[in-house]
């Protein structure tokens, strides 16, 4: 220090700090040797709390106002100086004054994804960010737990600690909460204020508050929001052939829109058409083997008949006759073909009628049953 700064110091009897920053959490008084004067000002804006440390031991803390540097309003200094009726000038000791606004509008937000149990969709990795609102609550704390001795303590020295602990406290709370994924987009306001109070009890030791905490956003991995938007057009289309229709149509679209993928969109809708043919024989896989005869011959009528409450078929007349030999057709059994309006009995159609209908009888002997009745 030049001479000129020394003999200024010696001239200024008033302790102040005027903060022209929006990012500075703590500035520590410099003095030359932190000689303060007998009977100085100190001045504590709104805003500020000015803590006073002696030999590394936390001593007198002030709140906003003005106030004259004596015996009386120093009395955790003046026991430690060994003060009773008064101090010679100058006096030595650190003045720390301590920014207690509100700090807005600070991000938070997970470096990694973080992993959860959904009871919907099991194991999830989830990612997340907001913000949050916090200022230093307990000055003396916040010295002596955080600062220590830095001449000018900013948000960014304990920012990136904060965000951690605040991941940490999120991911506990999320997991506690046991909120279906689906359902977390209605509760941001609930698992905001279950964060902010876990965070709050581990906060308050460092000597700062947290004031809010807002969760913005919860999002999934790409590829599981692509499945669950799937899912979501598959319940809104209600069954898979629907499903196929509208996949083949997407394909034809997107052909019309690039000639070269014409020939491609046209084998992928035969595909999905014959998926869902084999989606509507599945059906049928569990008949036994009698019941699933080889197609009927081109040209000849074929019918679908009602087996076990079941429908089977198409079936030529010469393989319902088949069935009627064994028995698995009756003259009521329930049978349809193309052209037909509704469902009829069997026996009530002309070109399976006789089938059911046996020679007459010889002379003297007992008529046989009808094929496909109880005898």
């Amino acid at each position: 220090m030049g001479l000129m700064d020394f003999v200024r110091s010696e001239l200024i009897d008033i302790v102040e700090w005027i903060d022209n920053s929006q990012d500075s959490l703590l500035h520590r008084f410099e003095r030359h040797d932190n000689e303060i004067k007998n009977g100085a000002k100190l001045v504590v804006r709104p805003g500020q709390v000015a803590v006073f440390v002696n030999e590394g031991v936390l001593a007198d803390v002030f709140q906003s106002g003005t106030f004259t540097l004596e015996t009386k309003n120093l009395p955790v200094l003046s026991t430690l100086k060994g003060w009773k009726y008064g101090f010679d000038s100058p006096f030595k000791a650190e003045v720390y004054f301590v920014s207690t606004k509100l700090f807005t509008g600070r991000k938070w937000g997970t470096r990694n994804p973080v992993m959860l149990r959904d009871p919907e969709f099991g194991p999830l990795r989830i990612r997340a960010f907001g913000n949050f609102a916090f200022r230093i609550s307990d000055p003396a704390a916040f010295v002596r737990e955080i600062s220590g001795t830095n001449g000018h303590f900013r948000i960014d020295g304990m920012e990136e600690q904060l965000r951690d602990q605040i991941v940490s406290g999120f991911s506990d709370s999320l997991a506690e909460s046991k909120v279906p994924v689906l359902d977390l987009a209605a509760r941001y306001d609930e698992i905001s204020e279950l964060v902010r109070q876990k965070l709050s009890s581990v906060f308050s030791a460092w000597g700062v508050g947290i004031e809010g905490f807002v969760v913005e956003n919860i999002s999934l991995p790409e590829d599981v929001e692509k499945a669950i938007d799937q899912r979501t057009r598959m319940g809104v289309l209600g069954n898979l052939q629907a499903y196929t229709q509208l996949q083949v149509a997407d394909s034809i679209s997107t052909a019309a829109a690039n000639p070269g993928m014409a020939g491609a969109a046209m084998g992928m809708g035969a595909g999905f058409a014959m998926g869902g043919q084999m989606a509507q024989q599945m059906g049928q896989a569990a008949m036994p083997a009698s019941y699933a005869p080889p197609p009927p011959l081109p040209g000849g009528p074929s019918f679908h008949v009602a087996l076990g409450g079941q429908q089977a078929g198409p079936f030529g007349v010469p393989q319902i006759q088949g069935l009627v030999a064994q028995g698995q057709l009756t003259p009521q059994t329930l049978v349809w073909a193309t052209g037909m309006a509704q469902w009829t009995q069997a026996s009530q159609v002309p070109a399976l009628a006789g089938l059911f209908t046996a020679p007459p009888p010889l002379p003297g002997a007992v008529p046989p049953p009808l094929p496909g009745t109880p005898s």
